[in-house]
């Protein structure tokens, strides 16, 4: 009889531990199902946000910078022939000063500085027209988290509407020099085939 019973305990034994595996085993399934979905499906904007920064400008539709027979590579200018213009995004008292003070620091040519519409903009903004493209690349290279926006303006002001992403501007070592070639964002398009621009914003025209 002890034989039996021994024999009937191992079995409730196996049965038991065969019954918790599959309930683990379950449990984990069900538990990457879920976080599966969560990124899947985006729920609470789970993986957007990567989504949004891998992709080339931050998603903005952008003009090819431009070239021709005589320039088959286009290059960056001098930052003293830029004319730009720095607007404060956020509700930092000072921002666009401090800002603009740096960018004149490094040679640009500084207009004005003042505050945006809005005071909730994420990431800075380079606004720029379709006669500007190679001046707001050059302006561009000195930041390292801002997304170009060619707008329906025609003279040669940049505008930089700062965002609170931003940090600092990217290290002057790190910055290529005049008259080094320009490398186009992946999938930009030709400026002439950009419809549909945003309005500029409000300011002096530059020459």
């Amino acid at each position: 009889m002890a034989g039996n019973d021994e024999r009937e305990a191992r079995r409730r034994y196996v049965r038991n531990r065969r019954r918790t595996v599959f309930t683990l085993v379950v449990a984990v399934i069900v538990t990457l199902v879920l976080v599966s979905s969560v990124f899947l499906f985006h729920i609470g904007g789970a993986g957007l946000q990567s989504t949004a920064q891998a992709a080339p400008n931050y998603g903005h539709v952008v003009p090819c910078a431009p070239t021709d027979r005589s320039n088959p590579k286009a290059k960056y200018v001098s930052a003293s022939t830029i004319s730009i213009r720095v607007l404060n995004g956020t509700d930092s008292t000072g921002f666009a000063q401090a800002v603009g003070d740096a960018l004149t620091n490094r040679g640009f040519a500084l207009t004005s500085v003042t505050n945006y519409s809005s005071t909730n903009v994420h990431r800075t903004r380079i606004y720029f027209g379709k006669n500007a493209i190679i001046q707001a690349y050059t302006v561009n290279s000195n930041f390292t988290d801002a997304a170009m926006i060619m707008d329906d303006r025609s003279d040669m002001l940049v505008d930089i509407v700062l965002g609170s992403t931003f940090s600092n501007l990217r290290s002057k070592k790190k910055v290529p020099s005049s008259g080094s070639d320009i490398t186009s964002f992946s999938g930009c398009k030709a400026a002439s085939s950009m419809t549909n621009l945003p309005k500029a914003l409000e300011h002096t025209a530059v020459k």
